[in-house]
């Protein structure tokens, strides 16, 4: 996919806040209710709690709000508004809408849904909008699967939790901290990993873990090639946090130490569209990013769906 040309009208992430459900459910709270065990569960996942709670666009309204804080904006600053989500709080109409409404902005406002990977589709969208002349948008990427899940189904349970993430991306006449980036779909495997309208998640575990590592890395060789970097040249990967193994197995193939990987799934849980902008943050605040880093966000969703983009941290001017 493309690299971005040369006098494209570029951004840089100028604010960032989270949001996480108000309850912890822990892997021994789950072994008095599923077949299983905390060893069980960090063994094939990682995950050792997950939070759950509140809507969609109430979490997406606290992390929004952070971001705008940090970014020294007000809401009339914004000129859209994007977010990624798979679990709208209502089919009509779209939970971005709420959510423009909750903060006080004045401007467009849509939802994208590419399952785990929205928050890179949604980031790529709103470069294209700067692009093309607006100055600010705010990008967030939230999901309430809680409610989604079968919390009689061990295989789904252990995995799924609530959370929010923001960034505020705002014009760079010179340069551009977007450097590459990619989007890919393959819906012949979408009958792995989904939910019916008022079902539950259903997950063919073992076949996702192997289309999921394919994909990822599939997506992040061909941003890193379109961005002219190679692995040595990446400071910090921010991988889809879905499971740890594959989190391992992704960087390995890709040549990238996974101590050079975020990961914020221990404690956060499956968030889909919120774990990327999730891991950054987390990342961004232990001071894990120096200006000039390249950072490489990749995930992957149902669909199946994949994403990828190269930042070079604080813009290339």
């Amino acid at each position: 996919m493309p690299s971005i040309p040369a006098g494209v009208r570029g951004a840089i992430i100028t604010g960032w806040g989270t949001a996480l459900g108000e309850k912890v459910i822990t892997n021994d709270d789950l072994s008095k209710v599923l077949d299983t065990s905390d060893e069980w569960i960090v063994e094939r996942t990682g995950i050792r709690e997950r939070r759950v709670g509140g809507t969609t666009a109430g979490l997406s309204v606290e992390s929004g709000r952070k971001a705008l804080a940090m970014a020294g904006l007000e809401p009339g600053d914004i000129d859209a508004l994007v977010l990624a989500t798979t679990t709208p709080d209502r089919t009509v109409p779209a939970t971005s809408a709420t959510v423009q409404n909750a903060l006080g902005l004045r401007c467009g406002a849509f939802d994208v849904n590419a399952a785990c990977s929205g928050f890179v589709y949604a980031l790529v969208a709103a470069h294209g909008l700067i692009a093309l002349g607006m100055n600010r948008v705010l990008v967030i990427g939230t999901d309430t699967l809680a409610r989604i899940t079968d919390w009689d189904d061990r295989n789904t349970a252990v995995l799924f939790a609530d959370g929010s993430g923001a960034v505020v991306l705002e014009a760079q006449e010179a340069g551009t901290q977007l450097l590459a980036w990619d989007i890919d779909a393959d819906g012949s495997a979408e009958k792995y990993l989904y939910c019916d309208i008022g079902g539950y998640m259903h997950m063919d575990g073992k076949e996702v873990f192997r289309r999921a590592v394919r994909i990822m890395v599939d997506s992040a060789q061909k941003s890193m090639k379109a961005a002219g970097v190679t692995a040595d040249d990446i400071a910090l990967v921010v991988p889809h946090q879905a499971n740890v193994r594959i989190i391992s197995a992704a960087c390995e193939r890709l040549g990238v130490p996974m101590e050079r990987a975020a990961t914020v799934l221990q404690y956060a849980g499956n968030t889909s569209s919120a774990s990327i902008p999730l891991a950054l943050a987390d990342a961004l605040n232990h001071g894990r990013v120096k200006p000039g880093d390249h950072v490489l966000l990749v995930g992957f969703g149902a669909g199946m769906t994949a994403a990828s983009a190269v930042l070079r941290w604080g813009g290339t001017a």
